[in-house]
């Protein structure tokens, strides 16, 4: 895009909303959708944020705008502020004392799709008053950043600021379709894995070859039938019978359809939950965090 002329506008969030919207889809007419505005305002606010930044951040491109160094460049800082516009708004959505307003919540993606959903199910019964906001996704969210007020998470928590409690370990099995097994048989060894069978697994996320490695199963990424970076993905892959895939043993017992093999392998990943310690005197951010506990200390439990 180029410069606008003219006197330059202050920088005000409605300019940076613009930018955020635009570098997140890729488009004015994507940008307008998730603003709910019409596409020639998004297009003046883009314009207007480059004529006081002095810089073009957007070029056409034939698949939409592409983002310039520059643009690249202030995207950590706008998503910063963005995410503190986003926290303030949860702060003053009630008072600290009351069990209402709205707390925002990050997990996996597939325990976000897969596991969450019910556990929320229940506390919008006995807590009608909260509001949930997900994000399923397996980005790190950063809570010193208040990103999100409380995260699910597979790994300990280092920062000193985060207050965290291990609710158990998930177990982790090998999956496979009943079609795709009365298809192809079922794997009595390790090694017929990788030489007679179908695998579904990871494309781009090289740790995942390693932690198979480290438990025994020793495969490459051309082993893999079926390949993609989305756990949701993958289940839904091996619930259609593509392939054999790794799973947690308590989600995979949910799929009638699903068949455990070579049982003996099993991985386990510790489960944590997780928020800032200045949010523990929010009385609704305390009680979705107890309840996550309660209720995932649960799920790790089931076999």
């Amino acid at each position: 895009m180029s410069i606008a002329k003219g006197a330059p506008d202050p920088l005000s969030w409605d300019l940076l909303g613009a930018f955020l919207a635009v570098q997140r889809t890729g488009s004015l007419s994507g940008a307008a959708r998730a603003l709910g505005a019409a596409q020639p305002t998004v297009r003046r606010q883009v314009e207007a944020l480059e004529q006081t930044l002095g810089t073009v951040l957007f070029t056409r491109a034939p698949t939409g705008l592409t983002p310039t160094e520059a643009a690249r460049s202030m995207v950590p800082y706008v998503e910063s502020i963005a995410a503190s516009a986003e926290a303030l708004v949860r702060n003053v959505s009630a008072p600290s004392t009351a069990e209402r307003g709205t707390v925002r919540v990050t997990a996996s993606e597939v325990v976000g799709v897969e596991v969450l959903p019910p556990i929320f199910a229940e506390l919008s019964r006995k807590q009608p008053l909260i509001a949930i906001e997900l994000a399923a996704t397996n980005d790190s969210v950063d809570l010193l950043r208040r990103d999100a007020d409380v995260a699910v998470r597979m790994t300990q928590p280092t920062q000193g600021a985060l207050v965290a409690k291990r609710v158990g370990s998930v177990a982790l099995g090998l999956f496979a379709s009943a079609s795709y097994l009365e298809a192809r048989g079922t794997p009595r060894t390790v090694a017929a894995l990788s030489h007679e069978h179908a695998l579904v697994g990871r494309d781009r996320d090289d740790s995942f070859y390693a932690a198979m490695a480290a438990a025994g199963i020793r495969v490459k990424k051309r082993d893999f039938a079926f390949r993609t970076d989305s756990d949701v993905a993958q289940l839904n892959a091996v619930r259609a019978g593509l392939g054999i895939g790794i799973f947690q043993v308590a989600l995979a017992a949910r799929t009638k359809t699903l068949r455990r093999v070579l049982p003996k392998l099993r991985f386990d990943l510790p489960m944590w939950v997780v928020t800032h310690e200045d949010l523990r005197g929010s009385r609704r951010v305390s009680v979705v965090f107890e309840h996550l506990v309660d209720a995932l200390t649960k799920y790790t439990r089931a076999r």
